[in-house]
């Protein structure tokens, strides 16, 4: 496998900015389409159990940080399997953050594919493709780094979640005709 640039190590090697730039890119989708979230989502229809309004940016704001510092740990691990401490993690490792990048763009393309451009049916695609990308991210970093795993692990319940209420609003609000 190629490796990850350096620039991006660099990145994630620190614990302060791989746990803030999460937190910041998730923010600023967020707020990009805070008002079709306020305007056209209350118009939908919704599966049961759907949470309170305010709980989406608390959990999200706790799963990027945590999701950022286990990029933190994974790279970790990365660098010092290069410099020959466990060339057995080599490839693990390097998996494991290059899983860690592609999910974070399927996840900070959901809330404008969802709530910009409204698409529910091409968001329900974009989190199914997260879900398989972070649940074997998760697998893998058990090997690699378990206090990572052990981050990941609340991202994968709130993940699932998601593409239940994301799954419930296509559904109900015309999806199942399409099928």
């Amino acid at each position: 496998l190629p490796h990850i640039p350096i620039s991006v190590l660099r990145v994630s090697l620190n614990p302060i900015y791989s746990t803030i730039l999460p937190v910041i890119l998730g923010t600023t989708t967020g707020l990009i389409t805070r008002t079709s979230v306020s305007t056209w989502y209350p118009t939908l229809r919704k599966p049961p159990y759907e949470p309170p309004r305010w709980a989406f940016p608390v959990a999200w704001t706790y799963l990027y940080a945590t999701m950022g510092y286990s990029s933190h740990l994974l790279t970790q691990t990365y660098l010092k399997s290069i410099n020959g401490f466990d060339s057995s993690l080599i490839n693990d490792s390097n998996l494991s953050l290059k899983l860690y990048f592609s999910q974070l763009v399927f996840n900070l393309l959901w809330t404008p594919i969802f709530f910009g451009k409204r698409n529910v049916g091409l968001g329900l695609i974009d989190i199914s493709i997260l879900d398989l990308n972070v649940f074997y991210l998760t697998y893998l970093s058990k090997k690699v780094n378990e206090k990572a795993f052990y981050l990941f692990l609340p991202y994968c319940a709130w993940l699932s979640y998601a593409t239940y209420l994301n799954a419930g609003v296509w559904y109900l609000n015309g999806g199942k005709d399409k099928l």
